[in-house]
């Protein structure tokens, strides 16, 4: 009697303990279906929203689209430092080379700070038509497992240290404007007020899903533009702000009476194929993943690059008799501009077009409009990237095709004119905000050197550094 009863009683706990299992499962909410895990899989292989009804097995990034994110991260810091600083350095004359470098390595180390305590939260965060909020300041809940502020696939960590590698070279472009003659101190307050006034403002209009100006990712954008990479938010806000820069900044001592031509081409070919390399991470990379898009946007911007390279000089062998290196570096940097706004909204043609066109107009406008207007833009700044900015988002209006992107037709209607519309009001934006702080530092921190620094050189008289030192 006694062991049926303890075998009655063994029985019972096990039936229970069963009961309670299956009690638990049925609590415990659903994992993902076959169904839901494929659908997944075929989320990430095509670049799109998970389309999972239960919680995702691979919630976090992506490795593969990821992957390509931190290579374009790199590549695009790679054009600053040391792409830009290299083709600007080599343009200067020798005594000034030093301070363009330092130009550079300053503000990407300011802008980093900058975006990191506020800057990334006011372009992105928010909802907002023309700028963000607070909501996300020292990258509040940006985190590397996390997904979705950016893209379905990549780290939020990675979205925002792309979005800054643009924020660092936008500033940087100016530089060229404005060389050989500005203080150290002011293009650094400049800067902090720029980034705050300008750029802040267009990343936020043109590249937030709520922007004012954002007609990619904004059905309710009052201007229903294009900007894949940065025509607008990149080229055109640098290259107005350039132009005015200059022209209250002054011409450099000497200008127009003695020669100033760049003291090492070697550095400034080096500079420019570097260049050329970093910003596959530039257009390709704003495709946020490896798919069909950044492959359409690596092979446009390799056919506008490559050709406006052979347009410029050949121009300047028709005009001038000789095609030069600078002719060379010119044209394929203008190439790269112009095709930028376009890059993922064109087919191949489309950017042989802008190729064409990259290396005929800001030619001209670099060797002809300057001399006509007189101002002194040392580097072409403004004739590149403020004429091929503008000309690039134009383009982007006349050429993008839906069939590339089906982005591009849910704006299709009525595009140029968008694109005219957002051409205005970065140009108001820019010409305006850069004279009035152009102004403040002025009368803050004053903008040039005394005539004796200048005369000696920036390098020695504001970094106590020589670029070169004789044997």
């Amino acid at each position: 009697m006694k062991q049926l009863l303890l075998t009655l009683c063994v029985f019972a706990a096990v039936v229970a303990g069963r009961l309670n299992a299956v009690a638990a499962d049925a609590a415990a909410p659903a994992g993902p279906s076959v169904e839901d895990r494929l659908a997944d899989l075929e989320a990430y292989m095509n670049n799109v929203a998970r389309q999972t009804n239960a919680p995702s097995n691979i919630a976090g990034p992506g490795p593969g689209h990821n992957a390509w994110q931190m290579t374009s991260t790199a590549l695009v810091l790679f054009m600053t430092l040391p792409g830009l600083a290299l083709f600007y350095g080599g343009l200067v004359r020798r005594k000034n080379v030093l301070s363009v470098l330092a130009q550079c390595m300053g503000i990407a180390g300011l802008v980093t700070f900058l975006w990191w305590l506020c800057g990334y939260s006011l372009s992105f965060a928010g909802s907002g038509a023309f700028i963000g909020d607070m909501s996300a300041a020292m990258f509040k809940g940006i985190e590397p497992g996390k997904v979705g502020a950016g893209y379905h696939w990549i780290s939020d960590s990675m979205w925002a240290m792309f979005q800054l590698t643009f924020a660092i070279i936008t500033p940087a472009l100016i530089l060229g404007a404005i060389a050989e003659r500005m203080k150290f101190s002011a293009v650094l307050l400049f800067v902090v007020l720029w980034m705050f006034c300008v750029y802040f403002p267009l990343a936020h209009m043109v590249w937030s899903t709520s922007g004012f100006m954002c007609g990619a990712l904004n059905p309710n954008a009052t201007i229903k533009a294009l900007d894949f990479a940065g025509g607008t938010v990149v080229h055109m806000s640098s290259g107005w702000s350039a132009l005015v820069l200059c022209i209250i900044l002054g011409k450099r001592m000497g200008f127009g009476k003695e020669p100033m031509p760049p003291h090492s081409m070697v550095l400034c070919m080096v500079g420019t194929g570097m260049l050329w390399v970093g910003w596959y991470g530039f257009n390709a990379g704003s495709a946020l993943g490896a798919d069909a898009i950044a492959s359409n946007a690596f092979t446009t911007t390799t056919l506008a690059a490559a050709i406006a390279g052979f347009v410029w000089p050949m121009c300047e062998w028709i005009m001038r008799g000789k095609p030069s290196v600078l002719g060379f570096c010119s044209g394929i940097v203008a190439g790269l501009v112009v095709i930028t706004p376009a890059c993922g909204f064109v087919n191949t043609t489309g950017a042989v077009i802008i190729g064409i066109a990259a290396g005929i107009i800001p030619y001209f406008a670099v060797s002809y409009m300057k001399k006509m207007i007189g101002y002194d833009d040392a580097l072409d700044t403004f004739g590149v990237h403020g004429v091929g900015g503008t000309l690039g988002a134009l383009m982007t209006g006349l050429l993008a095709d839906e069939k590339v992107n089906s982005v591009v037709a849910g704006v299709k209607e009525g595009l140029f004119m968008s694109q005219v519309k957002a051409v205005i009001v970065t140009m108001v934006l820019s010409i305006v905000a850069t004279a009035i702080i152009a102004f403040i530092v002025k009368a803050v921190l004053g903008l040039r050197p005394s005539e004796e620094t200048e005369s000696l050189g920036l390098d020695l008289a504001e970094h106590g550094e020589e670029g070169y030192h004789s044997a």
